[in-house]
């Protein structure tokens, strides 16, 4: 039977290393997910991310992924933070990316957690995943009790709304597992009025992300399609404006994470030298950030494309 006394422990232990919120979820076969995820597929709205093609029995099985899975831990870790930038015209990028690269800093703590469960509970199994593996993160979440998936198709904490990495431990482990929030988006739709680009269907819990401007500023290769320059409100890498609209994101508290804060050049670049932008310049402000993603020819694709825009 599984002990309640492990929850606990790994909770606690969670929450020391800076997680905000843990659930835990059975690890099981997603068969309602595995239906969406197909028709999101078949309507094309992933765009040119081919890579949500691959591994799709994995993405929906996490007893694919590590064999012998009893249970997926959630955690939620804070991004948000209140520093802007100081030019109110400068090209945008969400706050998610100001600071290091949470793929380090998440996986960094993921992995102490897990180490720490070996330690303090004995022999267990599983991988950790952040945001780097077929895993359906939001839907995971939501079994675990950390959220509901709003309009927008984010996770949403009724306490601290949706500025949050998402982080998943798999494991052999059995442990006791917690209820689904029930969603409370109620009638709002402020996410699917906001959005530019409309890239979110009318009713909402459906996004096409070949219309989202952080899918045109990060993951399109390609060059971004003229018709959306008239609608790009100015961002250059991500967008936060369905989450800054949200209702939820009032209770939305800073961040306490030191990796996360921006580098001062960041916020304090005026538009002109984002225009200006040089490669030693970008590396420099962005030498560990998510932005690298995208490389500096990448940056200035979409700088550019903004300045055709206005």
């Amino acid at each position: 039977m599984p002990d309640s006394n492990n929850n606990e422990l790994i909770r606690s232990e969670a929450l020391r290393l800076g997680f905000d919120f843990v659930g835990f979820a059975r690890a099981e076969r997603l068969d309602e997910e595995a239906r969406r995820l197909e028709q999101w597929l078949h309507q094309g709205a992933h765009g040119q991310m081919a890579y949500m093609e691959n591994h799709f029995d994995m993405r929906v099985d996490p007893t694919l992924l590590v064999p012998g899975a009893k249970t997926v831990i959630c955690l939620a870790f804070n991004y948000h933070t209140e520093a802007r930038q100081e030019d109110p015209d400068a090209p945008k990028i969400s706050q998610y990316a100001y600071g290091v690269d949470y793929h380090f800093v998440v996986k960094e703590k993921l992995k102490a957690l897990f180490a720490f469960m070996q330690e303090k509970i004995g022999e267990v199994n599983g991988r950790c995943f952040v945001d780097s593996a077929p895993v359906l993160e939001r839907a995971w979440a939501h079994k675990a009790g950390l959220g509901w998936n709003g309009r927008h198709t984010l996770t949403i904490h009724p306490k601290r709304g949706s500025y949050f990495f998402l982080a998943e431990i798999i494991c052999d482990l059995p442990l006791l597992y917690d209820d689904p929030l029930r969603d409370h988006c109620g009638t709002c739709r402020r996410c699917i009025d906001a959005c530019p680009t409309q890239a979110i269907a009318p009713e909402g819990y459906f996004l096409d992300a070949a219309r989202c401007i952080s899918y045109l500023t990060i993951e399109l290769r390609a060059e971004i399609p003229e018709s959306f320059a008239p609608h790009m409100e100015n961002w250059m890498f991500g967008c936060d404006i369905c989450q800054q609209v949200c209702p939820w994101n009032r209770f939305a508290r800073p961040h306490e994470e030191p990796q996360f804060e921006p580098h001062p050049d960041l916020l304090s670049m005026r538009k002109a030298d984002w225009q200006a932008l040089e490669e030693d310049t970008f590396s420099r402000i962005f030498k560990k950030s998510a932005v690298k993603r995208i490389k500096f020819e990448g940056l200035k694709r979409n700088i550019q494309f903004l300045k055709r825009s206005e």
